[in-house]
């Protein structure tokens, strides 16, 4: 069955996932999300609010053969692809380069930057279609240096690179690439791992949520290729 158009979130079933999932159901969007863990499905699934509609498929979007099956399965589903939410990712960090484990490079590189590569090669084809908008989430700590976690900032600085070199390439095609800046996030999770942090310099979930929400609209039809700081406190 073909539902109308909507949009895919990749990481929906996290905090900033389900913010963004939330506020897009709302607003009477259709979504589609990937996920790994049935619990975390279900509890996103609860949340539905009456009328909207989201659909979920198991996928490990950072492989290419995950990534293209789950997208050949969302865009199935609806009568168009409207856009793509890249928030799927993960930190790691606390080490100097020489003194990190020797894994969390590949981990940082696959969950941050092959997930990003995979879905966009996926669904751009389907994008081309009608045109769309594509919000990556990459990281003011890329930005400002990434001591302590450099395998995080250079995959981060990649995805950054490779939001603008696909907003150039498609910029006469109908399909836009923008990337959003977070700084620390206030989750639950962050608040265990600091909790001695100062959380008024933090950003909700919810915050960043609406300004990709904006980023995913027609409302942002001039912007592309850009870079955009999401780290006030809100």
């Amino acid at each position: 069955m073909s539902h109308p158009g909507g949009v895919i979130v990749t990481g929906g079933t996290g905090a900033l996932g389900r913010a963004l999932v939330t506020l897009l159901l709302e607003r009477g969007t259709s979504v589609v999300v990937p996920w790994r863990r049935v619990e975390q499905w279900r509890s996103l699934e609860s949340s539905v609010p009456s009328g909207a509609l989201l659909l979920g498929f198991e996928a490990d979007v950072a492989s290419a053969e995950g990534a293209r099956r789950f997208v050949e399965q969302a865009a199935s589903s609806l009568d168009a692809l409207d856009g793509v939410a890249l928030i799927a990712g993960g930190w790691a960090g606390g080490a100097t380069f020489e003194a990190a484990p020797e894994d969390e490079w590949d981990r940082m590189l696959r969950s941050n930057l092959a997930t990003v590569r995979h879905v966009c090669r996926a669904a751009l084809p389907h994008l081309l279609e009608k045109g769309g908008s594509v919000v990556t989430v990459g990281s003011r700590a890329a930005q400002t240096g990434g001591a302590d976690m450099a395998a995080y900032a250079v995959a981060k600085s990649a995805v950054h690179a490779l939001t603008g070199v696909l907003a150039l390439e498609n910029r006469h095609r109908g399909v836009r690439f923008n990337c959003v800046l977070p700084g620390t996030i206030d989750t639950p999770a962050n608040r265990a791992a600091m909790p001695d942090a100062d959380t008024a310099t933090w950003t909700t979930p919810a915050a960043i949520a609406r300004v990709m929400a904006f980023l995913l609209s027609s409302e942002s039809a001039a912007v592309t290729g850009a870079l955009v700081p999401v780290d006030g406190p809100a």
